[in-house]
């Protein structure tokens, strides 16, 4: 130990026979130089770390710097030390960072291929959007201001804002991940806070019963003799297409009037309640000694690929055109409401995780609206309605 002046560190030598020399400064709390036996010389900072465990980082070479700015850096080191901050540490730590790449290489996608039906979907948007922008930026480096960027300029080129909201929604979903399994280096979700761009293009469409009715007639025309059976099964149940196309008579419990579906859009099995008019559709339906579907292929005894032909021409025939098949479980979800069933019953019925999607399919009538509307009349009978004007009454019937 001994006060380093800069002539001394510019003489001093290793003893030959020796790999290095290590001095320790008087001038400067654990300010450290080591001269090899080429010749080379080095600072370093010595300390124990929170674990009692000694640490030597290197702070700098000592050619091209004088003894002033090493021992200014071993104070800046020192000052980071007394508030906590353990540079050393912190340099571990954003080795372990992963690139975005890597990430969803080796993490994201092996863990949503273990559940979600639509995986190959998150690798378009990958492959086309996000692994060309992001790939090579470690997963810290990712800001809001890129995120807003990304969200904008996809919205920018002319896609529907619904196909910008895609990517958002699913770097969000990445960086929510990455927090809960602990990513070196991911303190804050940089999509937190980036609104959604309001979409004003979806479709909402609903059968009224006398369209249900029309539909109805039309499928038991068919050629296709298990479309009669798979359309009623979809209004009534309010399951998704290829849920009922899927379904095993293994699958339903009439005794307790549940239908259980073992594989489901979010990947997690659900219990749909079954109605008297759904078990009357399935008593009616023909059983296949040969094959253990409900609603199989007569000729492959397997579920059918697609049914969209035939529905096609069903739809056609009643004059239903623009009726999807997956209108027919918006459907199911307007008649509930207007039944007087409440949100949180189709939610549940429906199988969906937020009651945002519910309210989305959830339409009331002109009929239930005016019957809610009507309510206030009823409450109050007579005292407020005044005696009629037949000239304004007569106006309003022509308006």
């Amino acid at each position: 130990i001994i006060a380093l002046t800069q002539k001394i560190v510019d003489n001093l030598i290793c003893e030959e026979g020796s790999k290095k020399l290590t001095v320790f400064d008087k001038g400067c709390k654990n300010f450290v130089l080591e001269v090899s036996n080429t010749g080379r010389k080095s600072y370093y900072v010595r300390y124990q770390d929170s674990r009692g465990v000694t640490r030597q980082p290197k702070l700098c070479d000592a050619n091209g710097i004088t003894l002033k700015q090493a021992r200014s850096l071993a104070d800046h080191y020192r000052i980071k030390l007394l508030m906590g901050e353990d540079p050393l540490e912190q340099k571990a730590t954003l080795k372990q960072v992963p690139t975005f790449a890597q990430f969803i290489d080796e993490q994201y996608m092996p863990y949503v291929k273990t559940y979600k039906r639509s995986w190959n979907t998150d690798v378009s948007l990958l492959k086309n959007h996000l692994l060309p922008r992001f790939a090579k930026r470690y997963m810290d480096e990712i800001t809001r201001q890129d995120i807003v960027k990304m969200h904008h300029e996809r919205k920018a080129s002319g896609a529907a804002a619904a196909s910008a909201n895609r990517l958002l929604i699913m770097m969000r979903y990445i960086f929510n991940l990455a927090q809960r399994w602990e990513v070196a280096g991911i303190k804050v979700n940089p999509c937190a806070g980036v609104p959604l761009l309001e979409v004003n293009n979806k479709m909402e469409r609903y059968l009224s019963v006398d369209e249900v009715q029309k539909l109805y007639q039309a499928v038991c025309k068919s050629e296709n003799q298990m479309l009669k059976s798979i359309v009623p099964m979809l209004i009534l149940t309010g399951a998704r297409k290829r849920e009922v196309l899927d379904a095993k008579w293994q699958d339903f419990d009439v005794e307790r009037s549940t239908w259980r579906i073992p594989t489901t859009k979010s990947g997690k099995a659900r219990h749909v309640p079954l109605s008297d008019g759904a078990v009357a559709v399935l008593s009616a339906v023909p059983v296949n000694a040969r094959s253990d579907y409900v609603f199989a292929n007569p000729e492959t005894n397997k579920p059918y690929v697609s049914v969209y032909y035939s529905w096609h021409t069903a739809r056609k025939q009643a004059g239903l055109a623009d009726v999807r098949m997956h209108d027919l479980r918006h459907s199911f979800a307007s008649l509930l409401i207007n039944s007087g069933r409440t949100l949180y019953e189709v939610q549940h019925i429906l199988g969906h995780t937020q009651v945002k999607t519910t309210q989305r399919y959830a339409h009331l009538s002109q009929d239930t609206l005016l019957d809610a509307a009507n309510a206030a009349t009823r409450a109050v009978g007579a005292v407020m309605l005044p005696v009629v004007n037949v000239g304004a009454a007569a106006l309003l019937a022509g308006s």
